[in-house]
């Protein structure tokens, strides 16, 4: 069994590009020697902040997570009041893939109004493959005030 995770989005380390990867140990030289040809380095102080995350960063890490999730609820909630439907809820995603074919077939052309018009950038669902068309995918990373006002906006344009 193979454990491949990151520190990006679990420490908010965004850009760091900082992963671990766990492995049997007959597959280590077969990585070892992909990871040799693939990759350059990790720069010394981005391995030093990983370092400090995994030392210090459960509690920030838990904080976070409990914002994320008052958001991505708050999202899914002004998304439905303005008549998306959210067939999934996301259990840890910064996103949220709703549903805007009430709204639209086209996901591009919808996100293209939704910009020029609300002034909100949402992702086109068919960026994800054609099982998305006519989704829209929404981020909760704004804060909640920002979220709030990109609601509002959307929720006057279909109005």
């Amino acid at each position: 069994m193979f454990v491949l995770d990151g520190f990006s989005k679990r420490y908010a380390m965004t850009g760091f590009r900082l992963g671990y990867l766990i492995a049997p140990r007959p597959a280590l030289r077969a990585l070892q020697s992909l990871s040799q040809n693939l990759f350059i380095s990790v720069a010394s102080f981005v391995q030093h902040a990983g370092i400090a995350a995994l030392a210090h960063g459960a509690t920030t890490t838990t904080e976070m997570c409990l914002a994320y999730a008052a958001r991505r609820l708050a999202l899914i909630d002004g998304l439905k009041k303005i008549g998306f439907a959210v067939p999934v809820v996301p259990r840890g995603a910064f996103y949220v893939f709703a549903d805007a074919r009430r709204f639209a077939a086209d996901s591009r052309a919808l996100a293209s109004r939704i910009l020029e018009e609300a002034h909100v950038a949402v992702t086109p669902g068919i960026d994800f493959g054609d099982a998305g068309e006519g989704f829209l995918r929404f981020s909760c990373t704004a804060p909640p005030q920002q979220i709030d006002e990109a609601l509002a906006r959307i929720g006057r344009l279909f109005a």
